[in-house]
């Protein structure tokens, strides 16, 4: 498995300070985040999902934990659109450039606008997919944040 992807690239140019964890992903798995997070013997509110999402028929990222769900008027309103859905798998991997369970907010072919569950800021530490399936990046949510010009929002149920 790789440890550079256009992931940990996108980081090292922001100058964003990280460390790479790996795990053995298990494409079978019900929830790949949960599955992450019991890998990496972390609580799950530390692994965050990241989430490709279409509001008012845009395209945009959405960064939860893992245990958690989004709340679609929450993350509408936030985006300030009507209305929000999930992206398709294959489009969303079209227009990041990333497989599904393998999806990173950092470094997408294409920028979207970014909103990250602001309950995450209230970890010492979180875990991003890394950019490809079994790889993730541990930062702190403020560094997240910052390299992904993302705005931090009330966007779970």
């Amino acid at each position: 498995m790789s440890k550079t992807t256009r992931a940990t690239q996108a980081l090292d140019k922001a100058g964003i300070a990280y460390e790479v964890c790996s795990y053995a992903y298990d494409p079978d798995a019900d929830k790949v985040g949960m599955q992450a997070a019991e890998a990496l013997g972390v609580a799950p509110g530390m692994v965050l999902k990241t989430l490709m999402v279409l509001a008012d028929g845009k395209p945009a990222c959405v960064v939860v934990p893992s245990d958690r769900e989004v709340s679609m008027k929450k993350l509408a309103a936030a985006l300030a659109a009507k209305s929000a859905q999930m992206m398709k798998p294959a489009d969303a991997e079209r227009l990041t450039g990333f497989v599904v369970g393998g999806i990173s907010p950092f470094g997408q072919k294409r920028a979207v606008p970014t909103l990250m569950e602001e309950g995450a800021l209230g970890q010492p530490q979180v875990f991003l997919n890394g950019g490809q399936r079994g790889l993730q990046v541990k930062l702190s949510p403020a560094d997240a944040l910052k390299a992904l010009g993302a705005k931090a929002a009330a966007v779970v149920a």
